[in-house]
């Protein structure tokens, strides 16, 4: 097993501020390119919010070469950068997933980044390297939740209403549950959330700006489109690696698209995560599905895996 020091170990960070009405956000294009209509339909619903809602300058951008990117790896980075520099941006909204925020991240200037003040970025799927990078290069917890211009929140009521609750009112987000939620592996555990997307996770392991160990947090995994064989290689790389020596717990939300089928997907989870000897919790609805859950990352949680509930210890937002 691998040590782990405590330099190591997952602590809280800091909590950025919750959203009000009149507030500034800014959405952005870190990953692949959003479609027009989406977009717009996002823009509308932040709008009925009370935000003002701003689009980035390359929000619309494409690639001129890559289809699957929005615009230059450059101009996604100074997007971003910009956003989260602003003073006056309370807020900034990741539009799509996709692709490329690797490619984003490995072109932002922490320095800079670091002298602003702290705000909620919201997405998940590829913006999960956005996640880590921001945790471990600016100690700032972040939003894993819908990213505003895909099916999972344009005409999504619920996940509509989960993302801004956690961001306007996050005391009333303080305990995460779904009615098929159970444990894979019993038991009780206190620790940070952090995780995301299984894939980029995997992705990340061992490169610039991702965190080299995931002791002492809650992880969080889910994925989408992913036969069961190549999930079984992902995790066994993470664990073969040392990376979640010390976990406190696991996390898994939904599994989209991952034949043949679920069962087999919760039947590899218990064998591959059993031997760590920490509670492991089933089904909470986030990830590539509707009706998603908003999980806060970066902050104390206490896992109830028998009760099938995560209980944030603060907040999501301070």
């Amino acid at each position: 097993m691998t040590e782990v020091t405590t330099q190591e170990v997952a602590r809280p960070l800091t909590r950025p501020p919750r959203l009000r009405r009149g507030d500034r956000v800014r959405l952005v294009a870190p990953c692949s390119p959003v479609p027009e209509a989406q977009l717009e339909a996002a823009a509308a619903e932040l709008s009925s919010w009370g935000l003002a809602v701003e689009p980035a300058p390359h929000v619309r951008d494409r690639h001129p070469v890559l289809p699957y990117l929005a615009g230059s790896d450059a101009t996604r980075a100074a997007d971003l950068q910009e956003a989260w520099c602003d003073p006056d941006v309370a807020a900034v909204f990741c539009v799509r997933g996709g692709d490329g925020a690797h490619r984003t991240v490995d072109l932002l200037d922490f320095d800079a980044l670091r002298r602003a003040r702290p705000k909620a970025l919201v997405g998940f799927s590829d913006i999960t390297a956005l996640h880590e990078a921001f945790a471990v290069e600016l100690g700032v917890a972040t939003v894993h939740g819908p990213v505003v211009g895909t099916k999972y929140f344009v005409g999504d009521a619920i996940a509509q209403f989960e993302l801004r609750t956690t961001l306007f009112e996050p005391e009333r987000r303080m305990v995460l549950t779904s009615p098929g939620a159970h444990a894979l592996v019993p038991g009780r555990a206190e620790g940070v959330l952090l995780g995301g997307n299984l894939s980029l996770l995997n992705d990340g392991l061992g490169t610039p700006h991702s965190r080299p160990s995931a002791a002492g947090g809650i992880l969080v995994l889910e994925d989408v489109g992913e036969d069961v064989a190549r999930i079984d290689r992902m995790l066994t790389h993470l664990l073969r690696s040392g990376w979640m020596a010390g976990l406190a717990g696991v996390v898994l939300g939904t599994w989209t698209d991952c034949p043949p089928d679920l069962g087999v997907i919760a039947d590899l989870m218990r064998d591959r995560l059993s031997p760590l000897g920490v509670p492991v919790l089933w089904g909470l609805e986030f990830g590539h599905c509707a009706a998603q859950l908003t999980l806060p990352l970066g902050v104390p949680a206490l896992l109830d895996a028998e009760s099938g509930m995560l209980e944030l210890s603060l907040p999501g937002l301070s």
